[in-house]
């Protein structure tokens, strides 16, 4: 099988913000459907691990962005498994505009967890093997980001909209909830470059989140997510994005 899969994407409508530009939450949807479709081709897709009570789940995501596509572009993707880890699947992917030119590029951790006891399973002992490639223009593998104390806080509940095929939060609702701690004169003038994204545990329907935000002095925007667990919070997800 080819270790290399490749797709293109019409920027329409509901990919971009009100500025016409591509949404950061799309890229990570781009990124996650690319591979699902690769995962297709080497039998390793939702319903088939399903059926071995597995599924995957994203734990990080690197994104930077060169430039971001606008409302009625085509972007070609390529997107392959890099060598397995002890612990998860790396998967690199890049977009190109109709010119050829590098439009934004990632790098993602993928886990294969327990369906029914939502436990992650070590490569090693789930025996799902993936041939990684390495081409040489792959981002280095993104490093965790340490809960701090922000100044600025919101919570936002957890809905149906937001939801996927494993019942839980989906990556891509994370990034759209971000982008809705700036205004829109904000990001007006200042599109991303750059954001890593830790995904640390489950959020399920019901829940509320708190986020916590503040502007680092490298003027990176630094958000964290917890809600409320029996004992103590519990950390669901962290992020950095750097803007223009």
């Amino acid at each position: 099988m080819e270790p290399i899969y490749q797709q293109d994407f019409e920027i329409r409508d509901i990919c971009v913000d009100r500025y016409g530009r591509l949404k950061p939450s799309t890229i990570l949807y781009f990124a996650q459907e690319v591979a699902g479709q690769h995962c297709t081709e080497l039998a390793l897709d939702y319903d088939t691990l399903a059926r071995r009570r597995l599924f995957w789940a994203v734990t990080r995501h690197r994104v930077q962005v060169t430039r971001l596509p606008m409302r009625g572009e085509t972007v070609h993707i390529e997107t392959w498994p890099m060598p397995t880890t002890r612990v998860a699947y790396p998967r690199s992917m890049v977009a190109y505009d109709a010119e050829g030119n590098e439009c934004f590029r990632s790098i993602s951790l993928w886990v294969l967890m327990d369906l029914d006891t939502r436990n992650m399973i070590l490569p090693g002992k789930s025996g799902i093997v993936v041939s990684g490639t390495l081409r040489g223009t792959e981002l280095a593998l993104p490093n965790g980001l340490v809960p701090k104390p922000m100044t600025n806080g919101r919570s936002r509940d957890v809905c149906f909209t937001d939801l996927d095929r494993n019942g839980h939060m989906n990556n891509t609702k994370y990034m759209d909830w971000i982008d809705d701690l700036l205004p829109s004169a904000f990001h007006e003038e200042h599109p991303v470059k750059e954001f890593t994204v830790c995904y640390h545990s489950e959020a399920r329907e019901g829940q509320n989140l708190a986020l916590s935000w503040d502007f680092l002095d490298d003027g990176c925007l630094r958000v964290d997510a917890h809600r409320k667990g029996e004992q103590r919070d519990e950390l669901v997800f962290s992020a950095k994005m750097l803007f223009d």
